[in-house]
């Protein structure tokens, strides 16, 4: 890490005075103190140092969590091969801006991690600021949870505002993104609901009961299955829209032309557009 890399001459310093403190005379101990300082300012500001040096040299994913861009997710596939890279260094950069914690179990593997900056940045893709910082902190589960919002209910995901959570069971997570013609995606599903609260200015287009049927002819996904997979009642309609719009865009064009017109503008994307789906300059 950057920051590591720059403590090192002071901690080389601070060996090299206090060994001449000890071999040649104590006097040389005061020395090791500017270094000492040095270093306690290093550790504190070691997330900012490490972020700026992050975003002027953006660090590509390495090549086994680039499998599961090109393995699974055709949205990416889809790319050219600039904007590969771009959606890969973003993805690398929300996994270093973001704060990822684990529950009953022992730690949040890099896939996991790497599956919900994805999730992040397809949806973000169309704008400068992809971190979503309102919503830093990324608990995950092994499967469903209950939680103080939801204390009687197992369930697969939620966002907790206050505190600017995203909680989500590793299980259905990893099953929605390998598999989203099988299962539904709650990683898409939680970043839409966070994306519609961190820009609520953007004017969301209405949404009538009508749109869940729909929404049901294109992925084959009831309402009631998605409710039951996800086990929270009720089920927001709107982030269950923005998750068939990106993971079948061709498919709801031409069931809901102008709906998939509005979210295109919306996120500065049109998913089923080949090379790049950024429609114009990001915003």
């Amino acid at each position: 890490m950057p920051a590591r890399i720059l403590s090192i001459p002071f901690v080389l310093g601070a060996i090299l005075f206090l060994f001449l403190a000890w071999e040649a005379h104590s006097s040389y101990s005061i020395y090791v103190v500017p270094f000492v300082i040095a270093l306690a300012f290093i550790y504190i500001l070691s997330p900012q140092i490490n972020w700026w040096w992050w975003t002027r040299r953006p660090p590509d994913m390495p090549p086994k969590l680039r499998g599961l861009l090109e393995r699974h997710l055709p949205y990416y596939q889809h790319l050219a091969d600039p904007e590969k890279l771009r959606f890969r260094r973003r993805v690398r950069l929300y996994m270093e801006a973001n704060d990822f914690m684990a529950k009953g179990m022992e730690d949040v593997t890099e896939d996991l991690k790497a599956v919900a900056a994805i999730c992040a940045v397809q949806l973000t893709f169309g704008r400068k600021d992809f971190l979503l910082p309102k919503f830093e902190h990324l608990i995950f589960f092994p499967q469903p949870f209950p939680s103080p919002q939801y204390p009687k209910n197992y369930h697969a995901s939620e966002i907790y505002e206050e505190d600017g959570a995203i909680l989500f069971s590793a299980e259905q997570l990893m099953k929605g993104f390998l598999e989203p013609h099988n299962f539904y995606n709650i990683g898409l599903h939680e970043y839409a609901k966070v994306f519609e609260r961190s820009y609520p200015e953007l004017g969301f287009p209405p949404l009538t009961e009508d749109h869940w049927l729909e929404l049901q002819q294109i992925s084959g996904f009831s309402q009631a299955w998605i409710q039951q997979w996800i086990n929270l009642d009720p089920i927001p309609l709107r982030p269950v829209s923005i998750v068939h719009f990106f993971t079948w865009p061709a498919a709801f064009q031409a069931q809901l032309p102008e709906l998939y017109a509005a979210y295109a503008r919306l996120f500065n994307q049109s998913p089923g557009k080949a090379g790049t789906p950024v429609l114009g300059e990001l915003v």
